[in-house]
């Protein structure tokens, strides 16, 4: 199975066709969407090259989840800690984002592997922004932090109007999300999708990874979510993350990897779902061949183009060609 990487592919050759052009006053004006409707909008005028600002428009948040000034809580704090000083929040965003971020392209590190990693990262800005409540959570429960409100459930915007739960513990983090689907076809995919990967986590060599379960029904931890955000037609999957699974750099790819896990399922049913049609029609038209091979030779009103032509004779002609 495929991860989807954390950074935006097309964001992070902007920024080194950039970096790379600095000399050039080039002017830029892009605007792109990604999975999970997150927009990017990049701005470079000709007068000021070295500044780039790069705006991000976020889903739509669900009544559930809390956004504080347009931006999910503790988002401001790990902008902060992941740019430093490269990049500047602007206040107000660009009409129609949540955030505008102003980089300074002249202050990126001189060094060619640090710059290139720090690049890596602003183009990874939806997990630093998106994953910044989960973050704090993952965090706490590395460092066996007891915080206040554990315990207590917090909805996590993952897609437009929709949210996925966690219930912090001072051992355990318990994450649930509801699968919604839009299309009968993949929810009938993403269904058996998710029992065969709940089925996948049993296997031996995958004993260290998180507990993962598998639900048509909502888990007792969400019993108190208002019942408008849990109509899931594919099912609950719940994962149970422990301090092991967020020791050092797995912290990153835990945060990222259960900040899209609907995307991931998405990606994967589409893929399922195209190979299937990609074999039917490769069995139609193995059958259309086989057919092709099985009719006559000379067809009724046609003939083939293999086919030999007969003349009746008649018996004058017969003696005329003995005679002869």
């Amino acid at each position: 199975m495929i991860l989807l990487q954390s950074h935006s592919r097309f964001l992070l050759q902007t920024l080194l066709n950039r970096v790379q052009n600095l000399e050039k006053a080039i002017e830029l004006d892009f605007q792109w969407v990604e999975f999970d409707d997150v927009r990017y909008h990049i701005l470079v005028s000709t007068k000021n090259p070295n500044v780039l600002l790069l705006s991000v428009s976020l889903p739509i948040p669900p009544p559930e989840a809390v956004f504080t000034g347009g931006l999910p809580s503790g988002a401001i704090e790990a902008i902060k800690a992941a740019y430093g000083v490269v990049v500047q929040i602007l206040d107000p965003p660009r009409d129609g984002f949540n955030l505008t971020l102003k980089l300074n392209l002249s202050k990126l590190p001189p060094d060619e592997e640090h710059r290139h990693a720090l690049l890596v990262k602003i183009a990874s800005v939806r997990e630093v922004v998106l994953g910044a409540p989960l973050r704090v959570v993952l965090k706490q429960l590395g460092s066996r932090i007891v915080a206040p409100g554990v315990g207590r459930l917090i909805a996590l915007v993952h897609r437009p109007k929709e949210s996925f739960f966690i219930v912090p513990q001072v051992e355990k983090v318990t994450v649930v999300f509801p699968m919604r689907f839009n299309d009968s076809i993949d929810t009938a995919l993403a269904t058996s999708f998710l029992q065969e990967f709940v089925q996948a986590r049993r296997a031996a060599g995958l004993n260290n990874a998180p507990p993962c379960l598998w639900s048509s029904t909502p888990p007792l931890e969400i019993k108190d979510v208002p019942p408008e955000a849990l109509s899931a037609n594919a099912g609950f999957v719940s994962f149970v993350i422990l301090p092991r699974h967020v020791e050092g750099k797995k912290l990153d790819r835990t945060v990222w990897n259960l900040s899209t896990f609907h995307a991931y399922v998405s990606y994967h049913v589409k893929c399922s779902e195209g190979f299937m049609h990609t074999r039917m029609r490769r069995r139609v038209e193995s059958l259309i061949e086989a057919l092709d091979r099985a009719k006559p030779g000379v067809e009724e009103g046609k003939k083939s183009p293999n086919s030999r032509s007969f003349k009746r004779l008649s018996f004058k002609d017969t003696r005329s060609n003995s005679n002869s």
